[in-house]
């Protein structure tokens, strides 16, 4: 079983920055992928960016390309999303996945994040 716990989001101004955390528990495995996703209201959940184990591959949605950064810490089971440059359309519930043999899926409970302009 795996647990995940994000923390880090808030309030902040249009063309601030935040860093979302999300510690891992439980059985981790090589393969296995982490990543963000984030549902705004009234929307889909939606990716955000996803990093490899190893942390050599990732991928950013073209809407945060260049203003995001994933990066994980596999000593201590942790994945970060530094947030850059935030937009207010940017505004929603940000949470963590972990995917394993692309078929399983674990998730947060999420955490809110709000970009007031």
């Amino acid at each position: 079983q795996v647990q995940l716990v994000e923390s880090g989001g808030g309030l902040v101004q249009a063309g601030g920055s935040l860093r979302l955390s999300c510690a891992a528990s439980g059985i981790i495995l090589s393969s296995d992928t982490m990543g963000w996703y984030r549902q705004a209201p009234g929307k889909q959940r939606e990716l955000v960016a996803t990093i490899t184990t190893s942390g050599r591959s990732t991928n950013y949605a073209d809407s945060v390309k260049g203003r995001f950064t994933i990066s994980r810490d596999n000593a201590k089971n942790t994945v970060y999303l530094q947030m850059n440059s935030l937009k207010p359309e940017d505004t929603a519930v940000y949470h963590c996945n972990l995917r394993r043999w692309a078929t399983y899926d674990y998730w947060g409970q999420g955490t809110q994040v709000t970009v007031s302009s």
